[in-house]
């Protein structure tokens, strides 16, 4: 590294940054301040429409979820006013995970934050905001942050100990805000990447909800709503004659007239893991999925990896290999979740999780099969479950029993080339927002302590992106 260097509390920067406490980098009317005490916003405040309030729960990488955000009404809006939001603020979490951290953007400008939460209000003349988050994620400062918390059953911070806290940046605020926006279009392509994903998969799971589960088209053909050669929302013309006009009795209800009733053990290979001791996970090597690895979206999260050596490997994988397009559900504790495979990944599979495979002799389509389990056969899933003391349990020998509604395969190839590419889009923009978050890791302590340039981080930005 060229130049003169400085030490701080996070490792070396360069010389030419100031240090200074945060307090003296903020609004000094309210720069750090901790939300509402519990007597002053009680859950049953809450209420269906009005005004949102962040807790820790809503603090995601450097951004505010917007799911399950309480409300609270106008009334509330108002007395709570000094608790209120604005654009460029920085969230903290008070206690547990104190090193989580969310920039306030513009769609949660006005929002209030609960009382599990702190507010950093950075001074608009003295340090870029979106810099000052992006700091407030080194790694070296969140050990750090950890470190000084105070409380050994639950950590926790407070306003006095983040005061303290220093803060190194470039006296200029332009390269402040140089180095924000080349790690900012790296996080705004990864959440561009996220809402698309969000919307392919609205679009496929309304397609399925619309045929397999309310099955509309049969609805539309009995009650007189569809005549040849018309179009109804989700479905062209030329696809309604796969549907029947009629339903006919089945084990699960109704169901369309030439459908049928199957076990998943007829058309799907059932296989659990490998019940062998915990292998030793490793830097590199081979994958070992597990259970975090699996989301409710039905994508396969790769981004907390374990790694085995080859031998291990070979161990967990002798029953049998996850390849692209296998299902894989949860046993244990958030009982039911599926994901499927994605292209290019093979893996080993953990603890409490099973494979479910389409038989040769029975090629049906695993995103649909993927899709059932996670929606239509929710109540066969639930009747199958063992209620434990701790933790509740699907044991792996009730997963073929496991029912479901068979279309006619017309219906089902019809389905898979609807969807499939919708699965296909979501999957690469999960690869590429991968790649993008390791970019955006890498160069984060390096721009951030100035061991490289912004002009050089650019250059290498924009080869990678």
């Amino acid at each position: 590294m060229a130049g003169e260097w400085q030490e701080t509390p996070y490792g070396q920067f360069s010389a030419a940054f100031a240090v200074e406490r945060l307090a003296n980098l903020c609004d000094p009317e309210a720069g750090i301040q901790t939300g509402p005490f519990g007597s002053q916003l009680h859950q049953e405040d809450y209420v269906p429409i009005g005004t949102p309030v962040i807790t820790v729960e809503h603090l995601g990488e450097n951004r505010i979820l917007h799911e399950g955000v309480p409300k609270v009404c106008n009334a509330d809006r108002e007395r709570l006013s000094r608790y209120l939001l604005r654009r460029g603020d920085i969230v903290f979490s008070r206690v547990g995970s104190v090193d989580r951290r969310a920039l306030v953007r513009e769609p949660e400008d006005g929002w209030l934050f609960s009382g599990r939460c702190l507010r950093v209000r950075p001074h608009p003349a003295k340090i870029d905001a979106q810099y000052l988050s992006y700091f407030f994620g080194l790694p070296a400062f969140k050990e750090h942050i950890r470190a000084i918390a105070v409380g050994a059953t639950m950590p926790s911070l407070n306003t006095s100990l983040l005061s303290d806290v220093v803060i190194a940046h470039p006296s200029d605020i332009n390269e402040q805000r140089a180095i924000a926006h080349i790690l900012g279009t790296l996080d705004d392509k990864i959440e561009l990447n996220r809402r698309m994903n969000e919307t392919l998969e609205a679009m496929a799971r309304a397609i399925f909800k619309s045929w397999f589960v309310d099955f509309e088209p049969v609805r539309a053909k009995m009650e007189g709503r569809w005549q040849r050669g018309q179009s109804l929302p989700g479905l062209p013309a030329h696809l309604w004659d796969l549907f029947p006009d009629s339903f006919q009795d089945s084990p699960l209800g109704k169901i369309p007239r030439g459908w049928c009733v199957a076990e998943l053990g007829d058309i799907c290979k059932i296989t659990d893991c490998l019940h062998s001791k915990k292998p030793e996970i490793r830097d590199h090597g081979k994958p070992l999925l597990q259970l975090c690895n699996i989301r409710d979206n039905g994508l396969l999260d790769l981004s907390d990896t374990f790694w085995i050596s080859d031998e291990d490997y070979a161990l967990w994988t002798s029953r049998i290999e996850a390849n692209p397009g296998d299902c894989v559900i949860t046993n244990v504790g958030r009982v039911g979740a599926v994901s499927q495979i994605p292209l290019g990944v093979k893996a080993a599979l953990g603890r409490n999780m099973t494979a479910i495979r389409p038989m040769a002799s029975h090629p049906f389509p695993t995103f649909l099969i993927e899709c059932l389990l996670s929606s239509a056969m929710r109540s066969e899933i639930e009747l199958k479950i063992d209620s434990g003391t701790i933790l509740d349990s699907l044991n792996v020998r009730n997963i073929p029993r496991l029912r479901l509604v068979l279309p006619t395969t017309n219906v089902i190839e019809r389905f898979e080339l609807l969807c499939r590419p919708f699965r296909h889009r979501m999957e690469a923009n999960q690869v590429e927002s991968r790649n993008l978050a390791a970019l955006r890791d890498a160069l984060l302590p390096k721009l951030i302590s100035g061991e490289i340039r912004v002009t050089d981080a650019e250059k290498f930005a924009g080869t990678s992106t």
